[in-house]
């Protein structure tokens, strides 16, 4: 199995990290939304300001082999935004690299908790990450409604900013 590298998402990743956000959504969702309720969530990628959201976020890809196999977003310092991995490596290591990567970065900005609105299909990720369901919520997208948990995961301070709590 191949190391996931990570990196800084720049502007030339937009097309790839859209087909990554389609796919992940169309393939990976499957057993837990509906045809059309995947339709519906797919069609996000297609938005204008895709690229302006994951710009404006603290986004991060994930490289395998040096093919961008998936990216995730720290909106603020406390809010998992997007967390999409191409259904070709899913399963190896990328999504759970990007989690911690955005835990970490978090934690350093000094977060008590992390937050993220996770689909049925990620659930199980997150709970092996230590995050529990807060509440369950319906998103209308177009004409459909999806669910999606609430879930949070409570933070260590880094030892950095333990050390300014100190003085």
């Amino acid at each position: 199995m191949s190391a996931v590298s990570l990196r800084p998402y720049l502007p030339v990743d937009a097309t790839r990290c859209a087909a990554i956000f389609r796919a992940s959504v169309e393939e990976l969702a499957g057993e837990d939304y509906s045809v059309d309720q995947r339709a519906a969530w797919a069609a996000r990628a297609d938005d204008p300001d895709f690229p302006k959201r994951l710009a404006d976020a603290l986004t991060l890809v994930a490289l395998v082999d040096g093919e961008l196999a998936g990216f995730a977003s720290l909106n603020g310092a406390e809010t998992i935004d997007m967390l999409y991995v191409d259904p070709e490596f899913a399963r190896r290591g990328v999504a759970t690299a990007l989690l911690d990567a955005l835990t970490r970065l978090a934690a350093a900005r000094g977060a008590k908790t992390l937050t993220a609105d996770v689909s049925d299909t990620a659930r199980p990720l997150f709970e092996r990450q230590g995050f529990q369901a807060q509440r369950r919520n319906l998103v209308q997208l177009d004409d459909e409604w999806l669910a999606n948990t609430t879930m949070t995961k409570r933070l260590a301070l880094s030892d950095d900013a333990k050390e300014t709590v100190r003085h």
